[in-house]
């Protein structure tokens, strides 16, 4: 039986987590325990944590990440048990769509659970520029940012755009909007969206001016412009995951998703 993720599963949920070479913060933990604490799950024998999973809801969808397993107990239907306690928390709190991304492992048993494949997810791992005072980007607006990621992801994301985009800084166009977030070893470009390619290149370029650091970014290869533009800047692709889907087919448009909001976990 699973029982709530609660706030002491944090740090040994991250343990674990970085073992496995994820990237991901005690800040993203607490506001997806804040947000849908009840698609937020564990599964214990006793006191020993087995497995855990994460979910959170968005207006009309919602994102499964952070499926773990401890590896001295996989391969025993933890996480199928851990997948539907998340999915039947989404679904009953009335979402149409449940996404997440899956590793090369993870497909098959996301399939059997009737996930089905829209796009895969590339991370792109480049360095920052020579930092200066760039031009100037438009004034930051909530309803841009709100506008511009809908249309690309088919769904109001607001508390997840409110999180993330107050992590680092915010780069906005007339329709176009990036988000910068700083992590240990270097510094994620997402969320990023845009309704047209050239807005979204003048905002790739101030991210670049902000930081001499490594950047890193998750970018949906169905984003052809994306892919080119990253090409062009001396980026390369460094892993790949799938998109998947559950549910009602969203009003998904990956030309306008140039990167996640997240490593993977929330969408």
């Amino acid at each position: 039986m699973t029982t709530p993720f609660r706030n002491e599963d944090i740090a040994p949920f991250i343990a674990l987590a970085t073992a496995e070479g994820w990237i991901c913060g005690e800040w993203e933990l607490k506001f997806l325990l804040q947000s849908f604490p009840q698609g937020c799950l564990v599964k214990r024998d006793g006191s020993e944590v087995l497995g855990y999973v994460t979910s959170l809801r968005h207006a009309e969808s919602g994102w499964i990440g952070n499926l773990l397993v401890a590896p001295q107990h996989r391969r025993r239907g933890i996480g199928v048990e851990l997948m539907h306690g998340a999915i039947d928390a989404l679904l009953h709190a009335g979402v149409k769509t449940v996404w997440l991304t899956a590793s090369a492992k993870g497909v098959d048993l996301y399939r059997k659970l009737g996930f089905v494949t829209i796009d895969s997810i590339n991370r792109w791992v480049g360095e920052g520029g020579v930092v200066r005072t760039p031009f100037s980007a438009a004034p930051i607006d909530r309803s841009v940012i709100g506008k511009v990621d809908a249309y690309g992801w088919g769904d109001r994301r607001e508390a997840l755009l409110q999180v993330t985009s107050s992590r680092g800084r915010v780069f906005c166009g007339d329709s176009s909007f990036l988000c910068t977030q700083h992590w240990e070893g270097g510094m994620q470009v997402g969320p990023w969206g845009a309704l047209g390619d050239e807005q979204a290149a003048v905002l790739f370029e101030l991210a670049l001016c902000s930081t001499a650091e490594p950047i890193f970014l998750d970018v949906p290869a169905g984003n052809v412009a994306a892919a080119s533009l990253l090409a062009r800047k001396g980026f390369s692709i460094r892993g790949n995951n799938t998109l998947m889907y559950l549910g009602a087919v969203p009003a998904y448009h990956p030309q306008g998703v140039y990167a996640l909001a997240s490593m993977g976990s929330m969408g």
